[in-house]
């Protein structure tokens, strides 16, 4: 649907006009799968020869269009109907619906179970009366009712007695329409805080920076440290454009549920009643409507999460008990409770799916927080792209954390085949008693699968032969009625997924790599996302892509895949920065792979020494688990008296909360890991930590994907040294950045750094270290490290 509200106008197909509510969808006879829509087109090219049969003058696929108005609204409607036949008295319009169940039906059970396909033809035939005012025509309209495995067919009579049906749909769009005109009138009148109520030096004039850059580019990268305060001035940037309207609504996607929750707390405070914005006193404004989404399975209220409309008493027969249990609410008052609780407590006591809740409600909503998968991944972001009204030009997208954006995007484009998955897929369709080809089709790609060996790339031959039995699968599924309700959990996703890997593997613009990083597997890795992200962010009116890390110009606009001239740039000033990092650089050691185990002693025993001058446990971050893990064996070995926490494997936010207050109170050492939320997402360490350890800079591990992409990067005109740039060093040092971030987040803070690799010095590594971390001490001895741990630190030592 495309509207206007300024001059009360909206244009919309005749089918989306009649599938149109504002209430979830039920299913209907939509079951899933392809085969619905081919047995459609057959039986709907059967009728057409029928009636040409009969009716040689007939025309099919007749184009009506016209515009409507109601309660001041001109509703422009466009389709194109399956079949006019000239016949005496009248000319009727048909229109060809098939259907699974078996007819004849009671003609009160067709219209009550497909209200949308009456409502369709009623709309036709109020066209076609417009439509020949001057000349009126005599017509009546047909719905004939096919059932898909016999032919055999039923037609129910639409006449004049079926326009309170066009005029009670036109009425539901009408309301729609108004809803979010009274919200574009709210949205005028919001009132809001501003980010900051006593701006910290370098705060003052950024906000001012950022709209200006947003006015000259459609896309601005916008970087500040961490605890700089970057999702306030945003958040005001993005309040600033709703309320003068010149956007609809305003996306904001990050990596990591803690970002997600951080954004809503500060959205929610900026626009707390009271605010400073207010032009009279007590005048508190408009609230904003604000829909944190949460994925699918976090709303389910089953035992186990199996999403399958048929066989979920909260996903069948919607409609009926969505409106007598007043779910409306959560659209129609800003200031009702969205939590995932109150959604689960409210699903349950309807009975109705909570995420229907969550689908059904963002159409009305202001702001969407959420994770980048529902803007960018393909098989999470028609939640957004489906909505009512949807209008990517209209809307303001925020990414936060963006420096995460390449790869994250690049993990929604890759995917997997496993033998043993495949197996228990083929033991479920066995059980449902699928059709033997189908069960022949996925029996060829289980046997493929299990007799690939692991090798950095498959020979041509094997993709060739990959192909051929996924997409023997895909046509199989595509025209194979199944009861997917009786699949395991997990078997139905594989069955649809091969469809979307025959398109991976024909896709001419995905830079991709077909491996097998273990016997029996399959992995169809996602090389290179930029081109998709810049598709995708060229869709949106204006982005802002945040980060404390973003990094050069040029590496970052390659990673997204924009030109240079697209992306306009600011970057915010934090004079207090200065001089709060103490940095040295440990000549001594060498943390490549193939040399840190010789240095395994020096490492534990620089760590001891940290330890005696900190005043709270040593912030040590590592690349990855299996070296912290080593350094904490030696430690042991060694016999040194230090209290090691090695960083947990947690998801929970609050759990890794706890273990971080925790370990600082009763731990010599913290054991991190770049590039996990310990380093990149808890913000409990900014001014605790007096000394810290990055051992080593976090290059990516060296495997047959990371190759791939080197050698394609310089295929398309990289050299040598700037793909090793992309690939290796800017993701490596940018983690070590993003940890750093995190130990000086406000005036005051002060920390000790210790970047332990001779790598460090190194003009490669060096220029891309944040500024704040370049230029530290050489140290080559243990006595020079014994000076600057005894040296106090001063403003003058960074």
């Amino acid at each position: 649907m495309d509207f206007d509200l300024e001059l009360r106008s909206a244009r919309l197909g005749v089918g989306e006009f009649s599938d149109f509510t504002m209430a979830p969808r039920d299913s209907g006879d939509q079951q899933s799968g392809i085969w619905r829509a081919q047995l459609g087109s057959m039986w709907h090219r059967e009728m057409q020869t029928q009636t040409t049969g009969e009716h040689p003058d007939a025309r099919f696929e007749v184009t009506i269009r016209g515009a409507v108005m109601h309660r001041g609204w001109k509703i422009h409607l466009d389709g194109r109907i399956d079949q006019v036949v000239p016949t005496s008295p009248a000319t009727v319009f048909r229109e060809i619906k098939t259907i699974t169940r078996a007819v004849p039906v009671d003609e009160a059970d067709l219209r009550a179970d497909y209200p949308h396909y009456f409502v369709q033809l009623a709309a036709y035939l109020a066209l076609s009366r417009l439509e020949s005012e001057s000349s009126p025509l005599a017509v009546k309209g047909e719905l004939l009712f096919v059932e898909t495995c016999s032919g055999l067919s039923q037609t129910v009579a639409v006449g004049p007695e079926h326009d309170s049906l066009f005029t009670a749909q036109l009425e539901r769009v009408v309301h729609f329409l108004e809803l979010h005109r009274r919200a574009r009138v709210r949205r005028r009148q919001l009132r809001y805080h501003p980010a900051f109520a006593h701006p910290r030096p370098g705060q003052e004039d950024t906000l001012d920076h950022l709209v200006a850059a947003m006015s000259e580019h459609r896309m601005v990268a916008f970087e500040a440290p961490t605890g700089f305060g970057k999702t306030g001035v945003m958040l005001e940037a993005a309040l600033k454009s709703l309320k003068s309207v010149e956007y609809d609504r305003v996306i904001y996607c990050t990596s990591k549920a803690t970002g997600q929750i951080q954004v809503v707390d500060t959205l929610r405070r900026m626009t707390a009643s009271g605010s400073l914005n207010s032009n009279r006193p007590g005048d508190t404004g408009q609230a904003i409507a604000l829909w944190h989404v949460r994925n699918k399975a976090e709303h389910c209220v089953n035992h186990a999460f199996h999403c399958v409309r048929d066989q979920c008493r909260f996903l069948n027969d919607l409609s009926a008990r969505w409106n007598s249990h007043g779910l409306d609410r959560f659209h129609l008052f800003e200031n009702s409770p969205r939590d995932l609780k109150s959604l689960r407590e409210a699903g349950r006591h309807a009975s109705v799916c909570p995420y229907e809740i969550t689908r059904t409600s963002l159409a009305f909503q202001d702001v969407w927080v959420g994770d980048y998968n529902y803007v960018f991944a393909p098989r999470n972001r028609t939640l957004f792209h489906n909505q009512p009204g949807w209008n990517p030009a209209r809307t303001l997208l925020i990414v936060d954390e963006s420096h995460n954006l390449p790869g994250r995007v690049a993990d929604a484009y890759s995917h997997q085949l496993n033998a043993d998955s495949l197996r228990q897929v083929l033991a479920d369709l066995d059980h449902v008693r699928a059709p033997r080809a189908l069960l022949r089709a996925w029996e060829i790609l289980t046997l493929f699968t299990a007799g690939i060996k692991a090798c950095d790339a498959l020979d041509s031959a094997d993709e060739d032969d990959l192909l051929e039995a996924l997409n023997l699968v895909a046509e199989q599924v595509a025209v194979s009625p199944l009861d997917f309700g009786a699949l395991r959990p997990g078997s139905a996703e594989e069955l649809w997924r091969c469809a979307d890997l025959v398109d991976w593997l024909r896709s001419p613009s995905l830079t991709r790599l077909l491996w097998s990083p273990r016997d029996a597997e399959v992995a169809f890795t996602c090389l290179d996302a930029a081109p998709m992200i810049a598709s995708t962010l060229r869709e949106y009116g204006r982005v802002i892509l945040a980060s404390a890390t973003i990094g050069e110009s040029e590496h970052v606009s390659a990673s997204w895949g924009l030109e240079p001239g697209e992306l306009g740039r600011i970057n915010a000033s934090t004079p207090w920065r200065s001089g709060s990092y103490d940095v040295a650089v440990d000549l001594r050691v060498d943390t490549r792979f193939r040399q840190r185990q010789s240095h395994h002693g020096t490492t534990a025993q620089t760590i001891a020494r940290l330890t005696e001058h900190a005043n709270e446990a040593v912030a040590v971050f590592f690349p990855s688990y299996a070296y912290a893990e080593a350094i904490e064996r030696k430690i042991v070995t060694e016999a040194l008296p230090l209290r090691i926490a090695l960083q947990p494997r947690l998801k929970d936010l609050a759990a890794q909360t706890a273990w971080v207050e925790e370990s600082l109170g009763y731990s010599d050492a913290l054991f991190l890991v770049l590039g996990s939320s310990f380093a990149e997402g808890i913000d409990l360490l900014g001014g605790r930590i007096s000394h810290a350890m990055i051992v080593g800079p976090s290059l990516p591990e060296v495997n047959p994907r990371q190759h791939a992409l080197l050698d394609a990067l310089q295929r398309v005109g990289f050299s040598r040294e700037a793909a090793f740039d992309r690939v290796y060093r800017v993701p490596g040092i940018q983690k070590v950045n993003q940890g750093l971030g995190r130990l000086v987040r406000a005036p005051g803070h002060r920390t000790k750094v210790l970047l332990h690799c001779r790598r460090f010095v190194e003009p490669a590594f060096a220029r891309l270290l944040a500024i704040d971390y370049q230029f530290g001490e050489h140290i080559a001895t243990d006595q020079e490290l014994g000076f600057w741990l005894n040296r106090p630190h001063s403003a003058s030592a960074s």
